[in-house]
C-alpha cells in the first residue's frame, strides 16, 4: 500500500486543482479492510478508461444500477492492487481479451453512492487506469450493463452533457 500512497502523492502533484488527493491518502489508513466493499462508509474502487487501439475512443457502459453512461469499474473486494482490479472488471464487463494496463493511477474520483436496499450511502474512492485494447475491439454486454459503446474522446470533451468526470479524463487524454 506504500507504492499506491506514493502514486496518489505523486498524482497531487501532477493535477493540484484535484483536491480529493488527500482524502484517499487518509482512507489508506484504514488498512485493507478499506479495499473491500464491507467498509460500509468508504471503500476503493478500480476503474478503466478502456480506450480503443486508435487512442480515439473510450468504451462506456450503461451502467445497470446507476443508470448513467460511465467508465467500466467496480469493486476491489480485497485486492490492493487497483490497476489489477480495473484491469479484471474491464475484461469481465466487456468480454474483450488482450488488454493492457498502465500501472499509475490516470484519475481519482471520490462519489457518493446513493442507499439502495440493504446497502447504506456510502463513498467510493474510485482509482481510474488506463486500460488499452489491442486491435480486437468487439464487445460483450454484461449483466452489470445495459449496454456498452464506443465513444469519441473528444466529444465526451466537448460534451456539457457528459458526466463530469467523464469530461475531465477525456481532457486529460487529449492532453497527454
Amino acid at each position: 500500500m506504500r507504492m499506491l500512497s506514493e502514486q496518489f502523492q505523486h498524482y497531487g502533484q501532477q493535477w493540484p486543482e484535484e483536491n480529493d488527493v488527500t482524502y484517499f491518502i487518509a482512507l489508506l489508513d484504514g488498512g485493507e479492510h478499506r479495499f473491500r466493499r464491507e467498509s460500509l462508509e468508504a471503500h476503493f474502487t478500480g476503474s478503466a478508461w478502456l480506450v480503443s487501439a486508435d487512442g480515439q475512443r473510450v468504451l462506456l457502459t450503461h451502467h445497470r444500477k446507476l443508470g448513467r453512461w460511465l467508465q467500466l469499474g467496480g469493486h476491489a473486494d480485497g485486492d490492493v492492487d487497483l490497476a489489477r482490479v480495473a484491469l479484471r472488471e474491464a475484461e469481465e464487463e466487456s468480454g474483450i481479451t488482450g488488454l493492457t494496463v498502465e500501472t499509475t493511477p490516470f484519475d481519482l474520483d471520490r462519489h457518493r453512492i446513493p442507499a439502495r436496499g440493504i446497502e447504506p450511502e456510502h463513498w467510493h474512492y474510485d482509482v481510474r487506469y488506463v486500460v488499452h485494447a489491442d486491435a480486437s475491439e468487439d464487445f460483450v454486454v454484461s449483466d452489470e450493463s445495459h449496454a456498452l459503446a464506443w465513444r469519441s474522446i473528444r466529444e465526451i470533451a466537448e460534451d456539457p452533457q457528459s458526466d463530469e468526470s467523464l469530461r475531465r479524463m477525456a481532457w486529460k487524454w487529449l492532453r497527454r
